[in-house]
């Protein structure tokens, strides 16, 4: 008689149903696992071996076969421990065997018995959840599986025997509650920075738009505070970007206590991160940085000094919102729809636009040149607006607070963002809410100039040697420019100042 319960195999944020298929026979004594599984899957004998004897069951003395279907699937990880050990404990008797139907588990055994926490349990209730399934997770990951909806059923033990006690009738589990993070640190407020108004009306027009920005000035000048306010400016997420971020930090392991919160992530990776860091990969081929700042912000200080190789790598993600990952036997796609803010210095030294100053290793010029040389032009192609942020004087420095907050800004953006989905729903272009996001066409159809914005396009278009995508991110920046104002067209005045944001793209790039 073969016994079997269902589990799940992860393929990006997506949970394929596994069968845990457990036959116990009479012959030589053996425990044999099959069925593609990698190294912590093939360790996880001596765990399911060692939990039973914990618990009072010891294995039999006969032939015990494990198969892992379908079998030309890779199965990583420790989470098979938990159905591997309900198979086995329902072929000796130890649970009804009926007791498993409609369950999907994943758990990993501790040597005593007890479940600890493994990765992607909420991604496997969901799966779970559209197959009428219910799911049986450890304790620690109760409140995460219990964010995939009210009607699932979720049994959080904190051990097998629990587990046993619970199927005998002899102890009641109760459903754990969903739980919410909370922050107990306040984030930074744009009233903190003095002066730089243009630097502030890029972010906030970056903020509004979904927009890559460029913050390019010397040290101290606060590109750095900058982008640390941008959070502060942003609406939080909506109930389904809420469930797409939550589901992949719970398949990186980074959903803390099963709790999530509304809060856009924001990763600020250092610059020696190699490319599988930023864009994913390793030996299980986990999100990286590009996908845990999903719906949120990616922020590279110091850009030139990343390697030239890991910064082309994020050029994909960025033109089309998803990173795919290729391995040997599979390939794994991660969502990676993130908003690119980066700030750098003008040279090495950070000062060779200081008034004055003359560089010792070259003429400022030059210095500058073959420090910004380390961007590609196809990579600074996709940064949407990129000012330059010049030193703070000391005349600002002693002024009081300024008046305006990020909950004045954030409110402004807010509304944008508004108008944007409104728009875009109105055209059937139900899966686009930013402009930053939509397809060339699209952008054409929503941003077309008035005549005098025509012409002013098409002759900086000229001169500044646009190519079609940075036409087009032109047309976005343009359109969330006038989404702010609240106009309804885009007019001369918006193009001349999304094309102000493309000067620092010439200069670098001659």
């Amino acid at each position: 008689m073969v016994t079997r319960v269902a589990t799940v195999a992860f393929e990006g944020i997506e949970a394929r149903a596994v069968d845990v298929q457990v036959q116990v026979t009479s012959g030589s004594v053996a425990f044999v696992l099959v069925g593609l599984g990698d190294k912590a899957v093939a360790e996880s004998k001596e765990r399911v071996r060692a939990a039973l004897t914990a618990s009072g069951l010891a294995l039999p003395a006969r032939r015990i076969v494990v198969n892992l279907a379908p079998a030309d699937l890779p199965k990583e990880g420790s989470h098979y421990d938990l159905p591997i050990a309900l198979g086995i404990m329902a072929a000796i008797g130890a649970i009804p065997p009926d007791a498993l139907e409609g369950f999907t588990a994943l758990g990993e055994l501790a040597l005593d018995g007890s479940l600890t926490p493994v990765a992607g349990v909420l991604p496997a209730a969901v799966a779970a959840n559209g197959r009428d399934h219910g799911l049986i997770c450890p304790a620690a990951c109760g409140s995460e599986a219990a964010w995939a909806g009210g009607d699932i059923e979720v049994l959080a033990p904190l051990s097998l025997i629990q587990l046993a006690n619970h199927f005998k009738g002899t102890q009641a589990l109760g459903r754990p509650q969903p739980k919410v993070g909370h922050s107990p640190v306040a984030l930074p407020d744009l009233r903190d920075i003095k002066g730089q108004e243009s630097a502030k009306r890029a972010l906030e027009i970056a903020a509004a738009g979904g927009h890559n920005l460029l913050f390019s000035g010397p040290p101290g000048s606060g590109k750095s505070m900058l982008a640390a306010r941008l959070p502060s400016i942003l609406p939080p997420l909506s109930p389904r970007e809420l469930l797409e971020v939550s589901m992949v930090h719970s398949v990186a392991g980074a959903l803390a206590d099963g709790a999530i919160t509304d809060r856009r992530p924001f990763r600020a990776p250092h610059h020696s991160a190699s490319m599988a860091a930023l864009t994913g990969g390793g030996l299980h081929a986990k999100p990286g940085e590009v996908s845990l700042a999903h719906h949120g912000v990616l922020f590279l200080d110091e850009l030139p000094e990343f390697s030239p190789q890991a910064l082309d790598s994020l050029r994909q993600p960025l033109e089309t919102g998803e990173v795919a990952i290729a391995r040997a036997n599979h390939r794994v796609t991660y969502p990676a729809r993130f908003q690119l803010i980066s700030a750098m210095n003008p040279c090495r030294c950070g000062r060779a636009t200081e008034p004055g100053f003359a560089c010792k290793r070259a003429p400022n010029e030059k210095c500058m040149a073959q420090y910004q040389a380390r961007l590609s032009g196809p990579f600074l192609d996709r940064i949407d607006l990129a000012i330059e942020v010049p030193a703070v004087p000391a005349s600002d420095l002693v002024l009081p607070p300024p008046a305006e907050g990020s909950a004045q800004v954030a409110a402004r953006v807010a509304l944008a963002r508004r108008l944007q989905q409104e728009r875009y729903a109105s055209i059937g272009a139900e899966s686009v809410f930013l402009n930053a996001a939509a397809s060339p066409n699209l952008i054409e159809e929503v941003a077309r100039p008035d005549s005098g914005g025509q012409a002013l396009i098409k002759d900086a278009a000229d001169r500044m040697r646009l190519t079609a995508r940075g036409f087009h991110r032109v047309l976005k920046v343009a359109r969330t420019i006038a989404d702010l104002d609240g106009a309804r067209d885009v007019g001369r005045i918006h193009l001349a100042e999304a094309l102000s944001y493309r000067a620092m793209h010439e200069r670098i790039a001659a």
